[in-house]
């Protein structure tokens, strides 16, 4: 059972809106959150599994005010009491949700959270994600139900959010079952669709904000875009076919390491903002609305045809190369913003007319 909305809106009635602390998990996107926090004027917290990270000391602008020691994730609900007294609201990035786990961190963590958390079943499990995305007219590659099926090389996919670990291509059902092994992990198959990857970051928001693009569940902007390096499928070219790497026993690997900013064709972005206003409606039916950072993970054909293979609804790593902002943000708001900032920007705009409840679950 989802912590219910009117549960933590009795905490944040009691909180001090002048003393909010934002909060997250020491990784994936933590630094910018920090700082960004910080450029907009509140207290920040860093949530440290095992130690506090050394290598903070050498980001003064993005290290936290103080560290909260743990020793894994569940202790973060044995924590729930220290954490609110302190007025802190929780960020949910990749490592956060991944870690703790979806269903703890959206049925048992009664903190205050920004975003809606609802929106964890239906990004964490790859047939709802369809539900929604296709239901809103978002265009998707075709599953394949069965590896009989496969006629065309597939994308084998786990659920959650796992940084590309484990996903695999495979030709035809004799491959597949030589990759896919006995994990007994839920997976989905789409058809492999060949083209450019690009990763639109968005920030959905319940109010109708003059600088962004309306939607009938608020507005929409887009922040920025990026590109993902990934082990070692980016790099097997060099040694040849993919066929005489498996021969040497070396294995296709999504696993991300880095992101590339990237700026499409502006006749590109129509599409893009369709479907992401599509996205924030249907999500606004399906479970109250998208409320900040979403990214929709897709590849562009050489038709110029844009289709959406999953979507991240929260912050991605991949707005770390935009901390000074990017050439979307630049074109949006009069100073520099990151989507780190943008959060803490939402939140300070919700607190000044009175509306925090809006954004906080």
């Amino acid at each position: 059972m989802v912590v219910s909305k009117e549960e933590i809106h009795k905490i944040i009635e009691n909180y001090d809106p002048k003393k909010i602390t934002i909060a997250t998990v020491c990784s994936h996107s933590a630094l910018q959150t920090f700082y960004g926090a910080r450029q907009e004027g509140f207290k920040t917290l860093g949530i440290a599994i095992g130690s506090i990270p050394k290598f903070y000391d050498a980001f003064p602008k993005a290290k936290p005010d103080e560290f909260l020691v743990l020793n894994n994730y569940a202790e973060i609900l044995d924590k729930a009491d220290e954490l609110i007294k302190k007025n802190v609201i929780l960020i949910p990035n990749g490592s956060f949700v991944e870690y703790m786990g979806a269903e703890i961190f959206r049925d048992k963590l009664k903190i205050p959270t920004f975003g809606n958390r609802k929106v964890l079943s239906w990004e964490s499990d790859r047939n709802k994600q369809r539900e929604w995305l296709e239901g809103g007219g978002v265009r998707m590659p075709a599953v394949i139900k069965h590896p009989r099926d496969i006629k065309n090389p597939v994308i084998v996919k786990y659920f959650g959010a796992k940084g590309g670990r484990g996903f695999f291509v495979a030709k035809n059902k004799e491959e597949f079952y030589n990759k896919i092994g006995s994990t007994g992990q839920k997976f989905t198959m789409q058809e492999y669709v060949l083209g450019t990857r690009y990763y639109p970051q968005f920030f959905a928001s319940p109010f109708k904000r003059d600088n962004a693009m309306q939607t009938k569940s608020g507005s929409v902007q887009l922040m920025s875009i990026d590109r993902r390096d990934e082990t070692n499928i980016d790099e097997m070219y060099k040694m040849g076919t993919i066929e005489d790497m498996r021969k040497q026993g070396f294995v296709p690997s999504f696993v991300v390491t880095g992101n590339v900013p990237v700026v499409l064709r502006e006749s590109l972005l129509p599409e893009i903002f369709d479907f992401a206003e599509k996205t924030c409606d249907k999500a606004k039916e399906l479970f109250d609305g998208m409320i900040g950072p979403f990214c929709l993970e897709g590849v562009y054909t050489d038709q110029l045809k844009f289709y959406v293979f999953e979507i991240s609804g929260r912050i991605v790593a991949g707005t770390n190369p935009f901390i000074s902002g990017s050439p979307y943000s630049a074109l949006t708001f009069d100073k520099q913003m990151s989507t780190g900032r943008r959060i803490a920007e939402e939140i300070r705009y919700a607190i000044s007319i009175n509306q925090l409840k809006e954004v906080i679950s």
